[in-house]
């Protein structure tokens, strides 16, 4: 059975979550960025916590669009009126 998380935007590019796993998702993804970005004096000092908070957040947004793609609903593409 596969269950898609996110529908296509009915404008724009991209999809909205439409189940709880896409929410979870998205707001998983969003603590990670925040919290990466917030820990950077901690995670190195002066550039390289900087530089580890960037591959950090990187990756996390990498991973959510591989997912959010494989759990849409249809095609990714630029929808206008």
């Amino acid at each position: 059975m596969n269950t898609y998380w996110f529908k296509p935007r009915e404008y724009g590019y991209g999809a909205t979550p439409v189940t709880w796993e896409g929410w979870a998702l998205t707001v998983v993804t969003m603590f990670v960025v925040v919290l990466a970005s917030m820990l950077a004096p901690v995670l190195g000092e002066g550039r390289s916590g900087g530089f580890t908070a960037l591959v950090i957040d990187v990756l996390a947004i990498t991973a959510f669009i591989m997912i959010s793609r494989m759990k849409t609903d249809g095609e990714w593409r630029w929808r206008r009126r």
